[in-house]
């Protein structure tokens, strides 16, 4: 099969000594904390042509199914876009990773399957345009797949998301801002959602701002609003 990797002079966006730093911590939470389970959840019975957000060094590659025909991965950052392309070279399915941000997504519309975010919407700086772009490259009825960091239940954890995402977390984590809740925006994006589960990680022991996650699917409407697009 023939994979793929395209480069850019350009980044939209440029976090040299995170992408460093999540290269490592990325790998080792795959292996201790779970979360390649959670990217088999997240990727499980995909099938045509898939879209990822935020690619970042392309460990949800190695779990996509066979019946996926092609993954396009965007990924902005130089470091993570290079770590992204050589996992491409080894997944089993055809991936093309290209540059692009997630608020001007550089794809057509209506040509794709599904959509995939992972770990991503927690750092778009435009979340609703975010999600208007990734419904834009949607057919009809299309799928989006997200595994994400969202607002806590807890008034306690929750009130130290927002005063974390108004102070450091931001600087030292790639613009990561923990306090976003997933589905509402999800929803007011218009998608149609489907299952979701919430949960913890860690399950156990001291929370982080990011320990509060969700994992789910929503569809974009089979009925496309042509009126409200072009708007």
């Amino acid at each position: 099969m023939r994979r793929r990797s395209s480069n850019v002079t350009k980044d939209a966006v440029h976090h040299p000594v995170f992408a460093r730093f999540y290269a490592r911590m990325s790998v080792t939470a795959d292996l201790k904390a779970g979360i390649a389970d959670h990217r088999e959840e997240l990727l499980a019975g995909l099938s045509g042509r898939v879209i990822e957000i935020g690619a970042g060094n392309g460990l949800n590659f190695a779990h996509y199914p066979g019946a996926v025909s092609e993954v396009v991965a965007i990924e902005p950052e130089r470091s993570l876009r290079r770590l992204a392309a050589a996992a491409a070279r080894r997944a089993e399915v055809p991936v093309d990773v290209v540059p692009g941000t997630a608020e001007a997504l550089p794809v057509k519309s209506e040509a794709f399957d599904a959509a995939v975010a992972s770990l991503v919407l927690c750092t778009v700086r435009d979340l609703p345009r975010a999600l208007a772009e990734m419904k834009r490259v949607l057919r009809p009825d299309g799928e989006l797949r997200f595994f994400e960091h969202t607002l806590a239940s807890g008034r306690t954890l929750a009130t130290a998301q927002r005063v974390a995402d108004r102070t450091v977390w931001p600087l030292l984590f790639g613009g990561c801002h923990t306090a976003r809740d997933t589905v509402a925006a999800i929803e007011e994006a218009g998608f149609r959602m489907g299952t979701y589960r919430r949960f913890r990680i860690p399950e156990k022991g001291v929370q982080l701002p990011t320990t509060p996650c969700v994992i789910g699917v929503a569809r974009r409407s089979a009925v496309v609003d042509r009126t409200a697009e072009a708007g």
